[in-house]
């Protein structure tokens, strides 16, 4: 009877798919993240009657979110490369789910804007930490649907977060309590978060000796072409143009997604007419439309790599592709008439704004392993100054205008940044920092 070497058998036992599961647990934590992003902007018209509130102040409060959330997102980035990703997702998501709950009890404009101040602060790592672990679990040709799994919960989170706000409010009748049920499900989140995540594939129990060597061999072979010479200042990358360019880039793909995120549901009531329900159901299209999407994107970009596309190919062409597109219909959006049309062209913008997800694994491009996740807060410091800013805008805007065209032609022109800037960067040298 012939015997099996050890070698041969542990050829023939299937590789383990620990890491896919990481990810899909990373697209649910970040879904829940904009779940809660968008309770507020879902219950806007009611809190704004309750409040008195005018679309000024409602543009302020909606904005608040982003100052903390900006201000972090270096701090937080620095933090996951120092203590690792596990320890910093898991107590992120667990404050936020605080915050969220603690808005149920707010009694006016001022109240609600600090909670909003501390989910944002409370939010802040998650990305970079996200980014951070695409660089420890995945391999260089997986991690754009790493990246876009990550990213890909922004949508999905968007899309849900409409119709479960909506229908907690519908079904409880009070948008008080939905935001405590939001609020404590994100904290059980956090747990379940701790409990799964790892900081590397040799420390998670499910991970075989196949996983493992197939992520620790693709990672050896790409630190041992990182550059040797480096500076180790970090302060040093902003003398790269594709590190501004990185911002700069993500920064015009937010102004038109948290734009429509923040601004959205009440355009589609006070512009288009639509009451509670056909909101929450023409948002969950719209923004699901960008998750199927952000993954459609990573698909594309891990296979074309694969198929040995080079990365500057790759990237420049989807990210141009995707502006483009995108900004044809949004600018679109200001000269039909019809909602039916309105819903579609919202949510052609979304299906290719959202494969500017696949940014998620550009960190790892231009940095070395032990800078990605500050790269990671670099570029989504970029992202959320459009946060900060462009609910503001829009408020003022609409209260100027008494229309919401020209914030429409904003969105455009951020479209045609985002074109610019994208198609700048330098993906495949990495940055001796």
């Amino acid at each position: 009877m012939q015997s099996t070497s050890p070698a041969a058998a542990s050829l023939a036992v299937p590789r383990s798919s620990v890491r896919w599961k990481i990810f899909l647990m990373m697209l649910l934590l970040v879904a829940i993240n904009y779940i809660d992003r968008a309770s507020l902007s879902v219950a806007m018209p009611l809190i704004a009657k309750e409040f008195d509130l005018s679309p000024a102040m409602q543009g302020l409060i909606l904005s608040s979110f982003f100052w903390t959330y900006a201000v972090m997102q270096v701090p937080g980035g620095m933090l996951a490369d120092k203590y690792k990703p596990r320890i910093v997702i898991a107590t992120a998501t667990v404050f936020w789910g605080a915050f969220q709950a603690l808005a149920a009890v707010c009694t006016n404009a001022t109240s609600l804007l600090l909670t909003r101040l501390g989910l944002g602060a409370a939010e802040a790592p998650i990305y970079p930490a996200g980014g951070k672990l695409n660089a420890i679990w995945m391999t260089k040709n997986e991690r754009a649907r790493g990246a876009t799994l990550l990213d890909g919960g922004a949508p999905l989170g968007a899309a849900l977060g409409s119709l479960i706000i909506a229908g907690l409010i519908s079904e409880l009748g009070s948008w008080r309590l939905s935001f405590v049920v939001a609020g404590v499900g994100t904290v059980l989140a956090g747990f379940v978060a701790w409990w799964y995540i790892r900081n590397s594939p040799r420390e998670h129990l499910g991970v075989n000796e196949q996983e493992a060597r197939h992520i620790e061999d693709a990672l050896a072979l790409e630190h041992s072409e990182e550059p040797t010479n480096l500076s180790g200042r970090s302060l040093d990358f902003f003398k790269y143009r594709s590190v501004w360019c990185m911002a700069i880039s993500w920064m015009c793909f937010n102004a038109v997604f948290y734009g429509l995120l923040t601004w959205m549901p009440t355009y589609l009531s006070k512009a288009r007419g639509f009451d509670l329900k056909q909101m929450g159901g023409a948002s969950f299209i719209i923004f699901f439309a960008g998750f199927v999407g952000e993954l459609l994107g990573g698909w594309i970009a891990d296979k074309w790599k694969e198929a040995g596309g080079r990365p500057n190919v790759v990237m420049r062409t989807l990210f141009g592709i995707a502006a483009v597109v995108a900004t044809v219909s949004i600018f679109s959006v200001a000269y039909v008439t019809d909602p039916v049309a309105v819903v579609v062209l919202l949510s052609s913008t979304l299906f290719f704004l959202r494969w500017c997800g696949l940014f998620w694994s550009v960190p790892s491009m231009l940095g070395t392993r032990n800078k990605v996740g500050f790269l990671g807060g670099v570029m989504n410091l970029g992202g959320n100054i459009a946060g900060i800013s462009v609910p503001i805008i829009v408020g003022l805007i609409v209260q100027a205008t008494g229309s919401y065209f020209l914030a429409l032609m904003f969105f455009a022109a951020c479209g045609i940044g985002l074109l610019l800037a994208s198609t700048n960067i330098d993906y495949e040298k990495k940055i001796p920092v």
